[in-house]
Formats: structure tokens, sequence, C-alpha cells
């Protein structure tokens, strides 16, 4: 098999890490973690946990690491690249990922909400990447290269039958390696899994499917209600198996 680089875009606090320890568990899959996350704390000056180790950790500038993702070898069949579309920022052209197979990782708003808001507090709206994602994924569409969409929800009610879809959309080899990881940190993790990775680093495994939307106070209900029209375009183009 050729050389393959998937991108998986996804905001924070949705399954996103876990979905990178499922690539990196099937043995021909480079893994890389938010290459971008340098370039953003240091364009926008938000405080984030560990600020100054992730800052020195990447590139600042965000063009410097444009051919470890697309032309820089791996050594594998497939890189998997994991990318917060928050990261993505005005002034980014997003011309180098038509060489990638694009896939939006999608998670219902009040989730995310709630699940940020206990590490950061009330977030910022562009924080959680609604909106981005879904001017990415029509920016993306209008050249032709319209993504592959998964919702986190149906990966964790039935993981084995949607990796094997998703598998499927983008033409590579389903293999059972992909449900199971050892527990710990991963060679792969950026720094700021230190602060960020704690529950995946206990997992050997995707979690069981999630109850019920969360009761959402306000300013938080306000602010999932505001994300959720974004939410709700995108989800409409996910990955659906029988």
């Amino acid at each position: 098999m050729a050389e393959r680089r998937i991108a998986m875009w996804s905001g924070p606090r949705n399954l996103s890490t876990a979905m990178m320890r499922s690539f990196g568990a099937r043995g021909d899959c480079a893994c890389v973690d938010e290459p971008f996350y340098a370039h953003y704390l240091l364009q926008t000056g938000l405080p984030h946990p560990m600020r100054d180790e992730v800052i020195a950790s990447q590139p600042g500038d965000w063009s410097d690491v444009l051919p470890d993702l697309t032309t820089r070898p791996v050594g594998r069949p497939l890189q998997y690249q994991k990318h917060m579309v928050q990261h993505m920022l005005p002034g980014m052209d997003l011309d180098w990922t038509g060489a990638l197979t694009n896939v939006f990782l999608i998670r219902e708003p009040e989730r995310v909400a709630a699940s940020f808001a206990i590490k950061r507090g009330l977030p910022d709206p562009a924080e959680l990447g609604f909106d981005r994602q879904w001017q990415m994924f029509q920016q993306m569409s209008a050249r032709g290269d319209r993504p592959v969409v998964i919702d986190s929800a149906d990966i964790r009610r039935e993981p084995a039958r949607a990796l094997q879809a998703l598998c499927a959309a983008i033409d590579i080899p389903w293999t059972p390696a992909m449900l199971a990881w050892n527990p710990g940190p991963h060679e792969h993790d950026g720094v700021w899994g230190a602060v960020w990775y704690d529950a995946v680093n206990r997992s050997t495994g995707f979690s069981e499917p999630e109850g019920p939307l969360p009761q959402l106070e306000a300013p938080l209900s306000a602010l999932a209600a505001a994300l959720r029209p974004s939410y709700e375009a995108i989800a409409a183009y996910r990955l659906r198996f029988p």
C-alpha cells in the first residue's frame, strides 16, 4: 500500500486522542499530535495549561510544520494527523490539505461544552471549533474534496462497526487492532498530554456509549445552543453504517 496521510479534524474534548490511540495501535501508522498548537498559542495569547512547554516543543510558525504533514517520508504506510480545527486561524490556507485524506470527527456541543468547562471554565465559542469546523468542511467540499464525517457517539456505540465503516470510506484496510491499546502516555503524545490526556491514559479501548445529554446551566447552555446549528449542519453528512 502506498503511503497515505490521514488528517482527522475535530474540536477539543471529542474522542480525538482515543482515535489517535486507535490508529497508532494498527502497527502500520505513524501519528502526529496537534502540530499547530504552538502557533495557535503564540497567535492568540491564550493562557492554556503548559503554554510555555507547548511553545517550546513545536515550531512557532505553522508553515514550518507543513513538510512533516505533506512531503517528508514517515517510514510507514500510514500517517495519522490529529488536528484541532480551532488551531486553523485566519490566514492559514487549506490548500495543503488537498493532498491528504481528510476526516471530520464531530460531537454534540452540549457534551463538548460540559467536558471543556471542567478543564478550563467557560470557553470562548471559537475555542470549541464548531463554526470553524463547518467552515472548513464547506471549503474542502467546494474544491471537490468532501471530507468523511464520523460522529464520536457512533464510535462509542459500536466501535468495531464504526471503524470498519471508516476504514472502508477512506480506503484503508480494517484491523481489529484498532480496538485496543496500551494504557499510559504514548511516544507521539504532545507534552500537553500531562494535563489533557488523563482519562485516555487510563484507557485500553473505547469507552461505553454516553448517556443522555448533560443538563447545562446558563451560560453553558446558551453557548451549546449557539453552536448546535454548525454541529447539525455537518452532522447531516456523517458516515452511516447498517
